[in-house]
């Protein structure tokens, strides 16, 4: 089946779902309406925290995944509440991850789950699983961890909202609602009438210090090391609204014993301060029906700071109007882009992908605040401090977002950067690559001021000190390509160790070419001779004869056997099967064309990658959102969707685009599920920006590439006080080929554009139909930029 028929039997039965759920398109409007009008709805009401939260359960996307015993990846996103950028998120958690991994991360919150562990109030690293102390009420009897005293609770009564999360948990016959400032959780428990309405707070194994103070205080100390705490500090004051009637502590049996059984724990009655593994307090309470006991909670690098903020931020007990503070930062935000047309459920997945955009970075400290650095030393803020972008996941896209609607928390973050840089000695760089340059060069080309001067240096250092954080890097400068070591002793596939050197080389010569342009733009030509060169490493692990990314063994030979259909960890390729990995050169689709034998061999070999049916042997747990060879669920490949721009065939880009959005996003039966895993924004942002009809497939660049927009009109407010508007005319889930298109009024032909184009204000008017026009930015000469056709 070629790739047209194989998108028109996909959009056929997308038009039969949506009429078997009643679904209808609502009515073409051309002048800028709100989502409120529209629906009756603002968008901060439309945006639900849970999205993200559950696994997609058709089994032709899921692929062969997962391995058994274990569930399908989520997005790995939380419903907490939270502020855009959380210091802290207020957050439900329902797997037991002191017992297992059942993601591979230390993800706290798996939508099917049907009970509740507990709650935490702190920032946590990441995912989230690291955040302390697990705070949980419980009626009656309980149990200490690492067992917990779990409660079922009704799915349909569980509700999120930006800034606020509530669940009753039944077994206890107990309300529980969080809510968040930037540095404090607000927790409200509605007990029923009891003698023992307890909260249970308490440390995961690593341990810590609790100690509680008077009737209605508990706090604590974590004992987990430097770099483990979360990042608003390892010390936590909580404050309860309601004196306590009765108090413990507990903590894991001294001793090796790592059994579940009888002397395992240490309760203590009476005890104000115990440490230990598995640390905690118990508070009681005496309650009647439908009493509200809160609790509100903060952490700091002392005491003295978690009591300030808590004073600072939520002086009394009023847990409605944090609540509806932190709605309208949410709202605020949000509200700066307004989308009308498309379905209910698009809308909805547009602004919860849209919110789940602003996870990562996280906040560490405003300006004039006290917070650890990298190297444990409490220091005061000279700006606001970030924590580091998770540059292999958002530095692909969800950057392109911060820089379009919060250019000055740009300035901050890139400052936070920089700052870590110089009290490590290099610049941070994410998981696999380094791409921290995709931030700096892309903030650059937007016209964010900075002192690009000086991250350049660190950027550079870590591009030529064989010493610093890219790995085997004196082999990369050597010979222009890393080798791989073929494991011993592992299962194949897929290969879980090795070098992932065809991988690395891929993600090295992207961030050269990211750097030759910056040191260009800085005057230093004989860097930018250097990285240009190096730049075109990619194709030294192009193999002509197959027409395939693949490693190399040290000697230079290729390794075999090869199955570009495999998905490999670590050996050759990264968490991606040859198929995948082949598309990992953004800064270079021309060039990339050329290795594959031009644009008919090009686009033959795409059409065979998004029709390819997906049978691996080995199992890639994150691999999911599979269309054909094609695994939206992880990084890799997920620029690949745009390449037709380049190859003359934007109409299949279109299609394409539209098929992901509808098909790997809330597809399953909650209407939460995501391919993969969220990433800390990364796969959010890959919908909020294509649904509105562009993406940024090299993200240094100021280049955005044209897809399909969802909306009948959409309007984006960008930090410079400019607007951004994009109507599709005639627009449909059928009609959704570009005819034509006009920026302010004139004729545009090329299927992509640049930010200077837009950076004043710009309407795009795109004219849309269920036929493609396959001239429209056909044309060799409408294609986008790349480092072999540079403009």
């Amino acid at each position: 089946m070629n790739i047209e028929m194989h998108l028109k039997r996909g959009r056929k039965i997308g038009v039969m779902l949506a009429s078997a759920a009643a679904i209808m398109p609502l009515m073409l409007t051309f002048s800028p309406v709100s989502a409120q009008q529209k629906s009756g709805q603002s968008p901060v009401e439309l945006a639900d925290p849970l999205v993200g939260t559950a696994p997609l359960d058709d089994p032709k996307l899921i692929g062969n995944a997962p391995p058994p015993g274990e569930p399908v990846y989520s997005g790995q996103t939380t419903p907490a509440a939270m502020l855009p950028h959380g210091s802290v998120a207020a957050a439900p958690v329902n797997n037991n991850i002191e017992l297992q991994y059942p993601n591979g991360v230390p993800v706290p919150y798996y939508y099917t789950n049907p009970t509740m562990i507990g709650f935490t109030g702190g920032g946590g690293p990441t995912y989230g699983g690291n955040a302390e102390p697990f705070i949980m009420p419980v009626v009656g009897d309980w149990s200490p961890p690492p067992a917990y005293s779990q409660s079922w609770y009704d799915k349909s009564r569980e509700k999120a909202r930006p800034g606020y999360y509530s669940v009753y948990l039944d077994t206890f016959k107990t309300q529980a609602e969080l809510t968040a400032t930037r540095w404090a959780s607000v927790m409200r428990f509605t007990f029923p009438q009891s003698e023992r309405s307890n909260v249970i707070i308490n440390f995961p194994r690593h341990g810590g210090t609790v100690e509680v103070v008077g009737d209605s205080i508990v706090r604590g100390k974590s004992g987990k090391g430097h770099g483990g705490e979360g990042v608003d500090g390892a010390y936590f004051v909580a404050h309860f609204s309601k004196p306590f009637t009765a108090l413990g502590t507990f903590r894991k049996s001294p001793g090796d014993n790592q059994g579940w059984g009888i002397g395992t724990s240490d309760v203590q009655p009476g005890t104000r301060a115990l440490s230990g593994s598995y640390a905690g307090s118990y508070v009681t309470f005496r309650t009647t029906a439908n009493e509200q006991v809160l609790v509100k909670i903060a952490h700091g690098t002392s005491y003295e700071q978690a009591e300030q903020r808590l004073a600072a931020e939520v002086p009394g007990w009023d847990f409605d109007g944090v609540h509806a503070a932190a709605r309208d930062q949410w709202a605020t935000l949000l509200g700066r882009v307004r989308v009308s047309g498309g379905t209910d459920k698009q809308r909805k997945l547009f602004y919860s992908t849209l919110y789940q955009s602003f996870a990562s970075p996280r906040l560490i400290a405003a300006k004039g605040e006290k917070f650890a650095d990298t190297n444990g030393k409490v220091q005061t803020a000279t700006h606001d401090r970030y924590g580091p972008v998770p540059f292999w996941d958002t530095g692909r896209n969800q950057i392109v977002l911060l820089e379009l609607m919060e250019p000055e928390a740009v300035q901050n973050i890139m400052a936070s950067e920089l700052a870590m840089a110089r009290e490590k000695g290099y610049m941070n760089t994410s998981f696999h690559g380094d791409n921290a340059v995709f931030l700096y060069l892309g903030a650059w080309e937007r016209g964010i001021e900075f002192d690009y001067e000086a991250a350049y240096e660190y950027m550079r250092k870590n591009a030529t000190d064989p010493k610093g954080p890219r790995g085997y890097l004196a082999e990369y400068m050597k010979q222009g390509w890393i080798s791989d070591i073929v494991p011993d002793h592992n299962p194949s596939p897929p290969y879980a160790g090795g070098k992932a050197g065809a991988a690395k080389t891929l993600e090295y010569a992207w961030d050269d070419y990211a750097l030759a342009l910056f040191a260009k733009k800085l005057g230093k030509d004989a860097d930018y001779r250097m990285f240009l060169k190096r730049a075109g490493n990619y194709a030294n692990v192009f193999d002509k004869s197959i027409g395939f990314i693949r490693g190399r063994t040290a000697d230079g030979k290729w390794i075999a056997p090869f199955d570009p259909a495999e998905p490999y960890y670590n050996f050759m390729m990264k968490e991606a099967s040859g198929w995948s990995t082949l598309w990992l050169a953004p800064h270079d689709v021309q060039g990339l064309i050329g290795l594959l034998g031009g644009r008919n061999a090009f686009n033959a070999k795409l059409d065979e990658f998004f029709t390819k049916p997906y049978n691996p042997t080995g199992i890639c747990r994150d691999c999911t959102g599979v269309i054909g060879q094609y695994v939206h669920g992880n990084q890799p490949d997920q620029q690949a969707p745009y390449y037709y721009n380049w190859s003359g065939q934007p109409w299949k880009t279109q299609a394409l685009v539209r098929q992901i959005l509808d098909r790997t996003y809330g597809s399953d039966a909650s209407g939460y599920g995501y391919p993969g895993m969220d990433d800390q924004g990364a796969t959010s942002s890959w919908y909020a920006l294509s649904a509105l009809g562009f993406y940024p497939v090299d993200p240094s660049s100021q280049d955005y590439i044209i897809g399909s927009p969802v909306f009948d009109d959409a309007s984006l407010d960008m930090g410079n006080g400019k607007t951004l508007r994009i109507v599709a005319k005639n627009n449909s889930p059928t009609n959704v080929y570009i005819q034509s298109a006009t920026l302010n009024g004139k004729p545009w032909n090329k299927p992509w554009f640049r930010h200077d184009d837009v950076k004043d204000g710009a309407t795009f008017v795109f004219t849309m139909d269920a036929k493609p026009n396959k001239a429209w930015g056909a044309a060799p000469d409408a294609a986008p930029p790349s480092m072999s056709r540079k403009r």
